[in-house]
């Protein structure tokens, strides 16, 4: 009988299944949007037991799009959004509050006081990361201060604490297992990534019982099996990494100083950096990429707020465009973008510049600026975000790279891709098969059954790729690159 893998991506917007078979071709996919859920300005949160539903939902369906049943899946890889977290009671299996999304910013006081403490230093030096609202520890910390009975209750150990992966294997596997893997741990400002366990001193200034938290496992081991009755048979569970990292390894990037960029509301580009963590001299984060065995691969990661998001705001707030695919004709309609700078500091920016408190704005215009003037500026300003995240990468890492490798619903954007090969310098890579999140989770399952033999099978697997190669640097490139970087500077100290 032919054989399958079941890849569940459970993303920020949506949740996903894709039945993957031996070739790594993507044999169905099935999709549901869920409701965000917005209670105060810059508060965002999830419904779990939704989330949990949907994705329940569209593996059946995947299953019952391809043809085939259960038995037919030799195991499922999980991949999921990274830092959201959930809180939930042992006894009842529910939720005590909603999931509280990465998005959200409710935190950020609370990070800004940790910071004045003089906390940055020990907690970069264990974790990686900055401190910032962004992951996961002080929205478990939130949760506990904020809802009636739920400090006594984590101290009686009827608590549990996870990221979305870990509430979809405890709700699989009917509660059996209260587990994530190393990449998702290394999120939530919690977990030490040189000792690879769970930091007593950072439980300690989070006040987080570490009953509460997860068994934290190998990107790609079988940790358990769905309950028989979830979907008809019982199925390994044997892969399992953040959004990002599963994305890195579907691109196949798995030598050292190979990058990709994931295209979609914002941007997220990260860097294998091999078996050591290195410290960021440039604002980046260091983050855990995978675990297979015991051999635990590091990356360097760099977050672009808005990239994608941009554009739905053309048309959305804008109305320029009616439809996001429209954006690129539009653009293209003017040979550049006439001086004009956009800076989508709608959030704050993100790496390598970390500063919450800027806002967007739009400079150079003049009488005969038109609407595709602002929207080449627009795609022009995802590309430059990029570049200004791969320089500090090339820096820090002491890694030239060779290629860019992209996936993500933006970088079906032509015009896009090519201002990018051209401002780097350097090959941008796109795949056929965009599913790299997906696939990366499949991937990571595959290989801790033997449904694929080795990475080095899964790269010769690669699906047909288009290149865009980079054009001669001239001085209207030179110009261009000046003028966001004195754009920047206008931004930063306004």
């Amino acid at each position: 009988m032919k054989r399958f893998l079941l890849a569940l991506d459970q993303g920020t917007t949506s949740s996903r299944a894709l039945i993957v078979d031996q070739n790594a071709t993507v044999c169905a996919v099935a999709q549901r949007e869920f409701k965000q859920i917005f209670p105060q300005n810059g508060w965002v949160e999830h419904d779990a037991e939704e989330i949990w539903n949907s994705q329940l939902e569209v593996a059946r369906e995947a299953l019952s799009k391809a043809s085939i049943t259960a038995d037919a899946i030799e195991a499922i890889g999980i991949t999921n959004q990274r830092e959201t977290t959930v809180v939930w009671n042992s006894d009842t299996g529910k939720p005590i509050y909603n999931a509280i999304v990465w998005q959200d910013k409710r935190t950020t006081e609370r990070c800004e006081a940790l910071k004045a403490a003089g906390s940055a230093e020990m907690i970069r030096s264990k974790t990686g990361l900055v401190i910032d609202s962004y992951f996961s520890a002080t929205k478990i910390e939130w949760i506990l201060d904020h809802v009636e009975g739920a400090r006594a209750l984590a101290e009686a150990g009827k608590l549990k604490a996870g990221t979305i992966d870990s509430w979809l294997i405890y709700n699989l596997t009917k509660g059996e297992r209260h587990v994530t893997d190393v990449t998702n741990a290394s999120r939530t400002l919690l977990y030490n990534i040189n000792t690879l366990s769970w930091d007593e001193e950072l439980l300690e200034l989070f006040r987080i019982p570490k009953n509460m938290l997860p068994e934290v496992v190998a990107s790609s081991a079988v940790l358990g099996q769905s309950s028989k009755e979830i979907l008809g048979a019982h199925i390994p569970i044997a892969g399992i990494a953040g959004d990002q990292q599963s994305a890195l390894f579907g691109q196949h990037c798995t030598e050292v100083g190979m990058v990709k960029n994931t295209y979609g509301t914002g941007c997220f580009m990260l860097m294998n950096i091999g078996d050591k963590p290195v410290l960021s001299e440039a604002n980046l984060l260091t983050t855990i990429a995978w675990q297979i065995g015991d051999k635990v691969t590091y990356a360097l990661e760099g977050s672009v707020f808005i990239a994608g998001a941009v554009v739905q705001w053309l048309r959305d707030s804008l109305g320029f465009i009616e439809a996001s695919s429209e954006v690129e004709a539009l653009a293209a309609s003017v040979p550049d973008s006439e001086g004009v700078y956009f800076v989508p500091a709608f959030v704050g920016l993100g790496a390598p510049y970390w500063e919450p408190y800027v806002r967007g704005q739009i400079t150079g215009l003049t009488r005969g600026t038109t609407k595709a003037h602002i929207a080449r500026a627009a795609l022009d300003a995802i590309a430059f975000q990029t570049m200004d995240i791969l320089e500090a990468m090339q820096k820090d890492s002491g890694n030239s790279i060779k290629a860019l490798k992209v996936d993500g619903g933006a970088s079906n954007n032509n015009l896009l891709m090519q201002f990018q090969a051209d401002i780097l310098q350097t090959p941008v890579i796109r795949p056929h098969e965009v599913e790299s999140t997906a696939l990366g989770a499949a991937y990571l399952a595959g290989l801790a059954t033997g449904f694929f033999e080795s990475t080095a099978q899964i790269a010769s697997l690669q699906n047909q790729s288009q290149t865009f190669n980079p054009g001669p640097m001239n001085d209207r490139l030179s110009s261009a690159i000046k003028g966001w970087h004195k754009a920047i500077q206008i931004a930063l100290n306004h």
